[in-house]
């Protein structure tokens, strides 16, 4: 059940992310989106720390409230 958890987690984290993604990016050009290289590292690892961070909450949270 940890397992399913650590999914949902995730799955929340990686919403939570790409809505934080929108509000950040929302005064960039598309072509600024598209040819600019930096900002796929430096927002693609953003989201996927969230996602990552989401898995673990939501892990540890169901280790202390409901193991």
């Amino acid at each position: 059940m940890v397992y399913v958890m650590g999914v949902v987690g995730f799955i929340f984290g990686f919403i939570a992310g790409q809505m934080l993604l929108y509000f950040m990016l929302r005064h960039r050009s598309r072509e600024d989106l598209l040819n600019d290289p930096s900002l796929k590292w430096k927002y693609g690892i953003l989201n996927w720390l969230i996602a990552g961070l989401g898995a673990s909450s939501f892990m540890s949270m169901y280790e202390r409230y409901f193991f």
